[in-house]
């Protein structure tokens, strides 16, 4: 009955298989296939112990480090010794930190070690973060997010972009996401930010949150915002309007990799899909700008979209370098 404990309870995985799991997790998740039933068998998984929690933060910066390497890495480095050694190399580490978690020890490093670490994503790209404590950001198109995870305090700053929280709650320690001059304090929630020149958006899914003034502003009376409550602030005004359950599944396409567009003025449409693509489009003219579309359209492939306006509108679509110019035939 080797691996049984007497009174026939489940054996303890080992540190070792506890970091290879969390390498088989990660791995999995980068390279797919990933839906919606992996991911709640990561949370359901990274629920069970914080051994786990810990191993899974710790490939995970590895993972992170690999890449930042291969990116980074000179002509003469083999990709395929990286391909090679960047699997072993992550079980090795979690397993490592799975036996300082099993000691105990495990919570000073972690909290003691990482301060701030920024995260970012190039335009058209998106990236899933999941912390520790099980939080997941999901980050939108040309986001720059930094983050400061410790055992008194649970911050961000959105300092550009557009992203998703799915926050666990910790009354003991709340998180805040600070953007710009405005600070959101979680009440256990799933909650929309999106962060422009001039303009700050946040749209409430589930659970609760504060909205209000961040570290440094003059403090304010926050808004405790129910779902459904979009508010857009810029730093001459503040708006709030509720919103059905749809409209916020259409403002959140881009995690699906779609836009959703309900009789939106073409200019804006535009405006939307160049977030996503290096390839711009321009609008040539007032009365094409005002035109309205609606339909769900790829955020990084602009062929439908154009093919869309030329057929129902009978527009010119033209090609100058980098910009698609739509104008009137």
């Amino acid at each position: 009955m080797s691996g049984a404990s007497p009174d026939n309870r489940t054996p303890i995985p080992s540190a070792q298989e506890t970091g290879a799991r969390a390498a088989e997790w990660l791995e999995q998740r980068e390279r797919g296939p990933w839906g919606e039933d992996e991911q709640a068998a990561l949370d359901a998984w990274l629920a069970q112990s914080f051994a786990h929690r810990t191993a899974y933060w710790r490939v995970a910066e590895a993972w992170s480090e690999a890449e930042r390497l291969r990116v980074l890495e000179r002509p003469a480095i083999d990709n395929n010794w990286i391909a090679t050694v960047r699997r072993p190399l992550l079980i090795g580490i979690a397993a490592a930190f799975a036996i300082i978690a099993v000691s105990g020890l495990a919570a000073s490093y972690f909290f003691l070690h990482p301060a701030e670490r920024t995260y970012a994503t190039d335009v058209g790209g998106r990236e899933l973060i999941t912390f520790a404590d099980g939080t997941q950001i999901e980050l939108n198109t040309n986001t720059v997010l930094r983050a400061r995870m410790t055992t008194g305090q649970r911050i961000v700053w959105l300092d550009k972009g557009e992203a998703f929280f799915r926050v666990k709650h910790d009354a003991a320690h709340p998180f805040n996401v600070i953007a710009g001059a405005h600070r959101i304090t979680d009440l256990g929630t799933e909650f929309l930010v999106r962060r422009d020149p001039g303009r700050l958006e946040v749209a409430l899914v589930e659970g609760s949150a504060q909205f209000g003034a961040g570290g440094g502003q003059r403090q304010s009376v926050p808004l405790l915002l129910a779902p459904g409550d979009d508010v857009v602030a810029t730093a001459q005004s503040m708006s709030v309007t509720r919103k059905a359950s749809h409209d916020l599944a259409n403002k959140m396409g881009w995690r699906r990799g779609v836009l959703v567009f309900k009789h939106t003025a073409l200019s804006a449409a535009a405006t939307e899909f160049n977030r996503y693509n290096r390839e711009q489009i321009v609008v040539s003219d007032a009365a094409t700008a005002n035109l309205t579309i609606s339909g769900t359209f790829p955020a990084n492939d602009l062929r439908p979209f154009t093919e869309v306006v030329q057929s129902v509108f009978r527009l010119r679509v033209g090609r100058s370098g980098d910009e698609i110019v739509l104008s009137r035939q």
